[in-house]
């Protein structure tokens, strides 16, 4: 063995567990996302569900309090809230994340638009 080498494996051995470290930080990171979105996911549908009741009058209240409230339920924040004329209603949610960034949840809840066949989905 040359003198030249001494301590290359040890050098290989620290890089390949740098890169593994890294590569489980990556598979960590990208599984916290995937939960996040279904969060905000999940979220977004029962907000909305809870804004078009309210919209529609089944429930006492005001439609985009009622999506705020169930979001925050959810530990979720109600981004926006639109009402449309079509008594359906809109909303968008944000779930706070461990990442740099939020994950984001939107949802439409009420009857179907009008350009849908009965018996279409």
């Amino acid at each position: 063995m040359q003198t030249g080498e001494r301590g290359a494996g040890t050098v290989l051995s620290a890089g390949l567990a740098l890169a593994m470290l890294l590569l489980m930080a990556l598979v960590v990171g990208l599984g916290q996302a995937a939960v996040a979105a279904a969060k905000a996911a999940t979220a977004a549908d029962l907000s909305a569900l809870a804004a078009a009741d309210t919209y529609r009058g089944l429930i006492a209240g005001d439609p985009c309090q009622a999506a705020s409230e169930t979001a925050q339920r959810h530990s979720a924040a109600l981004v926006a809230c639109i009402l449309n004329p079509d008594m359906s209603v809109s909303v968008d949610v944000s779930v706070a994340t461990t990442l740099p960034w939020p994950a984001r949840g939107l949802a439409r809840a009420g009857p179907p638009p009008d350009d849908v066949p009965p018996g279409q989905p």
